[in-house]
């Protein structure tokens, strides 16, 4: 099948030198890609700023904000069988961005935030897609409950929950715990292990779903 993944962190410009990002280091999603071409796949991937190597024979674009992910997203999604959403994309960004370096003068700063663009939610009621949809759900608190909720709001077929606050996993980490999240709220844990194994795991199932 044909498959789009989404990987790593968005970068959201305050000025030319400074942004707002987050923890995510792209492994999961590189190995996701990694697995599914494996698997025998065409793999798109559309990765935000990480530092790793390419993975081979995947087909990958690069890409820096929420706005840029989305339209890539929007361009490349026509004709694939499944999409896998493990970005961390930025929930916010400066709703203006300056121009030059803010320089370091008053006390304090205060920075005028507005949403990114809601690309996994988007995928369904905007861009029409109708294959077989995956999203992640990174949480601190009531993994389970956040999860399901966030499978029927974005019309997912599957979320993968992670537990970040725990300590070794998740986040620029080598290994992930998750639980695989199910409509009708059943659940299907992975335990820990390397995010390859995960990786290997999850293409296998969602191989079988589709």
């Amino acid at each position: 099948m044909r498959l789009l993944i989404t990987a790593g962190p968005t970068r959201e410009p305050i000025d030319p030198v400074r942004f707002l990002s987050n923890r995510s280091s792209g492994r999961m999603g590189y190995a996701l890609a990694t697995a599914a071409h494996a698997a025998g796949h065409e793999v798109l991937l559309i990765s935000g700023p990480v530092t790793l190597s390419p993975p081979s024979g995947v087909q990958l674009i690069r890409v820096e904000t929420a706005r840029e992910m989305f339209d890539a997203v929007r361009t490349h999604l026509p004709g694939c069988s499944a999409a896998i959403f493990s970005a961390a994309v930025a929930d916010y960004r400066p709703a203006q961005a300056a121009t030059q370096k803010i320089k370091k003068s008053a006390t304090t700063l205060t920075l005028e935030l507005e949403r990114t663009e809601d690309i996994l939610g988007s995928v369904r009621s905007t861009f029409g897609f109708t294959g077989f949809l995956v999203g992640f759900a990174a949480e601190t608190e009531n993994l389970i409950p956040h999860a399901q909720a966030k499978l029927q709001r974005k019309g997912c077929d599957l979320i993968v929950a992670n537990d970040v606050s725990q300590s070794g996993i998740g986040f620029d980490r080598t290994e992930n715990e998750v639980t695989l999240c199910l409509p009708g709220g059943h659940t299907i844990p992975l335990p820990r292990q390397s995010k390859t194994s995960i990786a290997d795991e999850l293409i296998q199932f969602i191989s079988s779903r589709v």
